[in-house]
């Protein structure tokens, strides 16, 4: 058993505690939560700085750090894809390291619990050892043709089988992204997911997805040129893209939107009227300025009230896999956002849309939701370069 203290604990779930304690017991789970005075200081460890759950990372490729430095900064997104998919073949062997090696990294930085996107099996052996409690999303994508969608299913479906589901971890399949998911293979998707599942899908990050659905006009025409994928059956709808993802996927499920750079009032209002409680948005602020310099804005999203968390993306897109690192750009670029406010971003609310809440995301008896130490912080809480984190459970 351990007696934890700093000069303030951050439970997320309740206010915070001036020199308070956290007693917990060998495996991480908490005990009590006191102050001081409540304990001879002689049998406490303590610390200078603010205790904070561990941190839960909602966006990530891992099976993509290897491709560290591959692509080049502020391409934009269809560059940047076209990167992606040209680079992927290397050495399993070099694949397979960069997986341990990002996975190891994201324990080191406090993270507690990811959210992963998969095209492959390569992360499934770390992710069955790893200290980490992951939700897989398998990935598929057909590029609107429904004659694909079928086939694109059921390869894509032997890679959800490969995937972990034990030590904590969970499993779902979901769509790349509207512009590249057709309505037959949306379908199967809805039918083949169970409820309670999370399900993610990018969504709005560039202003050339939008421009595709309302008119058919855009950089999306020559991407698709490129890969020599016809769309002449393609339709426009009129509507941003975010309304081709409501009209096709199930609102019963927890949806994690990602990035969300071009979102909308209205197409922030219109998912909320769709899904409820069960909507959900991932920004991944560096990723966002490494392709297309530029970030959400996120006061469109707390007009709204929404249910923000934090992701990474991958190390193609980032020059790390830190939670912390992303709260701290965040409040660099819109510092009206408060450190209380990242911090709920960064942890109780990425656990409840992993549906991970019963044991992480805040600082509560019963929980083991890993314990952070932050040292560094101004008076004021604000999040400045020089902060930085340490896992203490």
């Amino acid at each position: 058993m351990r007696k934890i203290t700093a000069d303030y604990i951050f439970p997320v779930s309740a206010a915070p505690i001036e020199k308070g304690v956290i007693v917990v017991d060998d495996n991480g789970k908490i005990l009590q939560i006191d102050e001081r005075s409540q304990h001879d200081p002689t049998s406490l460890e303590m610390h200078k700085g603010a205790i904070v759950p561990g941190f839960v990372n909602t966006h990530c490729h891992l099976e993509l750090s290897h491709m560290k430095g591959v692509a080049k900064t502020g391409t934009g997104l269809l560059p940047f894809l076209q990167t992606v998919v040209n680079h992927r073949d290397v050495p399993p062997e070099e694949i397979q390291a960069a997986i341990e090696a990002g996975d190891r990294y994201m324990y080191e930085q406090g993270i507690v619990a990811v959210g992963d996107i998969s095209n492959k099996t390569d992360t499934a052996a770390t992710k069955e050892k790893s200290p980490i409690r992951y939700y897989t999303f398998v990935e598929m994508f057909d590029f609107l043709q429904n004659d694909w969608a079928q086939k694109t299913f059921d390869d894509y479906y032997a890679v959800f089988e490969g995937q972990s589901s034990s030590n904590g971890n969970r499993k779902s399949c979901v769509p790349h992204a509207p512009y590249t998911v057709s309505q037959k293979l949306f379908g199967l998707l809805k039918d083949i997911n169970e409820e309670g599942c999370t399900v993610s899908i990018h969504n709005q990050e560039t202003p050339h997805e939008d421009q595709f659905f309302l008119d058919k006009t855009g950089d999306f025409i020559k991407f698709y040129q490129a890969f020599q994928i016809g769309i002449d059956n393609f339709q426009p709808s009129g509507e941003t893209a975010i309304h081709y993802a409501l009209q096709n996927m199930n609102p019963n499920h927890r949806t994690l939107f990602v990035h969300n750079t071009m979102s909308r009032p209205e197409d922030i209002k219109a998912a909320h009227k769709w899904g409820g409680k069960n909507v959900f948005w991932a920004t991944c602020a560096n990723a966002n300025l490494y392709i297309e310099n530029r970030m959400p804005s996120y006061q469109r999203f707390i007009d709204a009230n929404a249910q923000m968390t934090i992701g990474t993306d991958s190390l193609t897109s980032n020059w790390q896999l830190s939670v912390l690192e992303e709260m701290k750009t965040i409040s660099r670029f819109q510092s009206y956002l408060s450190f209380e406010t990242l911090l709920q971003w960064a942890t109780l609310n990425g656990a409840k849309a992993l549906g991970f809440e019963a044991d992480l995301g805040s600082i509560e008896v019963g929980k083991t939701p890993g314990l952070n130490l932050l040292s560094g912080l101004e008076a004021d809480w604000s999040l400045n370069s020089g902060v930085s984190v340490q896992r203490l459970v």
